[in-house]
């Protein structure tokens, strides 16, 4: 009796694992679909622009660093298939263990129920039931009987209710196990597709390699122009802010002259009028008055912000990883840092900030709520807008047109230019930094790790 308690007991905590197994299978099968949805998502954007710039006759180091991007979105897609494919197996090869346990746990509970119902057969006359009870010593013992009885019935009863539970299952589990085969077999029928796509892009991919490879003078020339621009770029920014925070410290530095002029007045007032009657009381006021006073001037040496804009920088660093791009549409083609040429060797280029090609002169929007502060006009950089948030900046270059001014108030994913339009190439290239601004320094912080993926 307890071995078969014990054999019961055991099956159904199998079946408990099983179960929690398939849930995180489950999950595991819904995030990768969710990144594959994502990686689509990223393909159709580069795929878009690739055809953008079929219009143009020659190809420029865009559309290759565009390409590169796309193969590299391509093969992530199929690492993310061979995941699925993987994930399905193990499904299959759960449910089918599943299907097994419970064909067994059925064959067990049929021939449990057959000799249930052979011994009610054997023991069908009624009159036999109550000459059991009826046999009794006494009429506890009857009571007894009678229980026993009517507990047999109703083990037969759910004895018949599990088998036709467990045969419920078993139909669930095939029909479950048939969904996760066609998954399987639809993953790897989009992964041959995807192949295909690889090679295709490959091929392309050299094509323009070649091209450019041929003009390898041509391309360091250009290299070491768009460098210098870069450069230039830099300082203008960099000038502008600091400027920003030099008027902000004088605009302080006058507010607590004006409060430290108020309270010499104040406190001049008062010593006239009570000049006769000095008290330990008054002695105290005075003093903490001077010290008010002293405290007001050393102020004037350091820029604090005020409570809002302190607010409004830790709510933009809340969101770091979860900021919108500042193009509806694109792909970063050049990130932060040191990046390698694609096609010239040994040879690597700076960038303070990404790099997104995006449709032709598309609208660049504010990532955060904040405030302008500055828009520039830099020879070779197009328009630059810097607005302000809190501690932090964003700067967006490369704009054909803007659509505010400085002391602007925006919101976030708000309008605030287009972009250039290039006559060699159909596709345009907004250039996005974030500066983080710490007392009189300001540091250039990578715009990847703040913007959502």
């Amino acid at each position: 009796m307890r071995n078969a308690r014990n054999k019961k007991l055991a099956f159904f905590i199998g079946m408990i694992l099983l179960m929690n197994q398939s849930v995180i299978s489950q999950v595991s099968s819904e995030k990768l679909r969710k990144e594959q949805d994502r990686l689509e998502n990223k393909i159709s954007n580069t795929k878009s622009l690739l055809n953008k710039t079929k219009t143009n006759t020659e190809a420029s180091l865009n559309e290759l660093k565009i390409i590169d991007n796309q193969i590299k979105f391509r093969e992530q897609l199929l690492s993310n298939f061979d995941n699925q494919i993987k994930g399905a197996e193990i499904q299959v090869s759960k449910k089918d263990l599943q299907i097994k346990q419970l064909h067994s746990k059925l064959k067990t509970l049929k021939i449990q129920y057959k000799k249930m119902l052979m011994y009610a057969y054997k023991h069908r006359n009624k009159y036999g039931k109550m000459m059991y009870i009826f046999a009794a010593d006494n009429y506890y013992q009857a009571l007894k009987r009678n229980k026993y009885l009517e507990k047999i019935s109703a083990v037969q009863q759910k004895q018949f209710l599990i088998i036709r539970q467990h045969q419920g299952l078993i139909k669930e589990e095939i029909s479950s196990i048939e969904k996760e085969r066609q998954l399987k077999l639809a993953v790897l029928e989009e992964k041959k597709k995807e192949k295909d796509l690889i090679l295709k892009d490959k091929e392309k991919q050299q094509q323009v390699y070649q091209n450019f490879k041929s003009k390898e003078n041509e391309l360091m020339t250009q290299l070491k122009e768009d460098e210098r621009k870069k450069e230039v770029l830099k300082d203008k920014i960099n000038a502008a802010i600091r400027k920003e925070i030099a008027e902000a410290t004088i605009k302080a530095g006058k507010t607590a002259a004006e409060a430290k002029k108020k309270n010499e007045e104040i406190a001049a007032k008062k010593k006239a009028k009570k000049k006769e009657t000095t008290t330990l009381k008054l002695e105290i006021k005075t003093e903490t008055e001077e010290v008010q006073s002293e405290t007001v001037s050393k102020k004037e040496e350091t820029f604090t912000d005020t409570k809002e804009s302190l607010a409004l920088g830790k709510s933009f660093e809340s969101n770091k990883g979860s900021l919108p791009w500042p193009v509806n549409k694109g792909t970063i083609t050049e990130g932060f840092g040191k990046n390698a040429h694609p096609t010239l060797d040994n040879v690597f280029t700076n960038n303070s900030g990404i790099d997104i090609s995006a449709p032709k002169s598309a609208q660049v929007r504010s990532v955060f709520e904040g405030e302008v502060t500055s828009v520039l006009n830099i020879p070779g950089a197009g328009k630059v807008v810097i607005i302000k948030h809190g501690n932090y900046r964003t700067v967006y270059t490369n704009l054909q047109n803007t659509y505010v001014t400085a002391g602007t108030k925006v919101t976030t994913k708000q309008a605030i230019g287009s972009l250039v339009v290039s006559q060699s190439s159909s596709v345009s290239v907004a250039h996005f930094e974030i500066h983080q601004v710490n007392g009189a320094s300001v540091q250039c912080i990578n715009p990847s790790l703040w913007v959502s993926h």
